[in-house]
Parts: C-alpha cells; sequence; structure tokens
C-alpha cells in the first residue's frame, strides 16, 4: 500500500491478528475498516462503538492540512476532528475503506478515549506503550 501522505510504500504491522499499514517515513498508520475497533476492544477499550460511529459520521472540519487521498480507493477523505490541545485529525474514506492517522494521532486518540471510556482492566497502558513503540510521533 502506498502512504497517503508521503507517497511511499507502507510496511504492514500485525498486532492481536490485526494487520495496520505504517508509514516508515512520515509515521502515519492506515486502519483499514473495523480494524481501529478490533485494537480498542483487544485492549479492553471495547465499549467506543458510539464514540467510532461518532467519528465515522461526524461533519468534516475545515482545516489547512492538505487533503489526503485513500490509499485503497484513491478517492479524497473527509477530514475530522475529535479532543482538544491536540485536536485528532482523522481523514475518513468516503467509501468505508479505513482511516488515517498521521504520526502520533493514534496515541492522542487513545488517551482521550481512554479518559472518556475507561478501560475495563489496565490495558490502557498496553496500548499506548505499543503505539508509541511501533507507530512513534515524527521527529
Amino acid at each position: 500500500m502506498i502512504c497517503p501522505v508521503c507517497k511511499y510504500d507502507m510496511i504492514v504491522v500485525e498486532y492481536h491478528d490485526i494487520e495496520l499499514d505504517y508509514c516508515n517515513s512520515c509515521k502515519g498508520v492506515w486502519f483499514d475498516s473495523g480494524e481501529l475497533e478490533l485494537l480498542l476492544e483487544s485492549h479492553g477499550l471495547g465499549e467506543t462503538k458510539v464514540f467510532l460511529d461518532g467519528i465515522l459520521n461526524s461533519q468534516e472540519v475545515v482545516s489547512s492540512e492538505k487533503q489526503r487521498n485513500c490509499p485503497v480507493c484513491g478517492h479524497k477523505m473527509k477530514k475530522t476532528a475529535k479532543g482538544e490541545q491536540p485536536e485528532i485529525l482523522i481523514d475518513i474514506c468516503r467509501d468505508e475503506h479505513g482511516l488515517w492517522f498521521d504520526g502520533g494521532e493514534v496515541i492522542q486518540l487513545i488517551r482521550h478515549l481512554s479518559r472518556e471510556h475507561p478501560p475495563k482492566h489496565d490495558s490502557r497502558e498496553q496500548v499506548i506503550s505499543f503505539l508509541e513503540e511501533v507507530f512513534e510521533a515524527p521527529q
């Protein structure tokens, strides 16, 4: 798969039977449809369906960030925002192929989500450690 930001080939990272596409260059992460939900559920953050539906159905935001093309279908994705300071911009394929997170945004989203929906067990740090280790923010 080609990165929608820097156009380099992405690598596949497998975690808990979930295959995520990761760009070593810009540190962005592509989640195919349903993969983010599986990741969250695997770490006790499973009561997030309403939250994820809110992301998928939210209004498009105006941003100075360049619009991204879906790496699956090539169509322009819509930008939505979650959280505050820093605001997390999420690129969503309009054809429901998946979600794009720039470097560091997945970790920000997990932190935001775990504040709103505390995990059932002490898994928040496990998933954050994994994400920080593998999906580091660009320097």
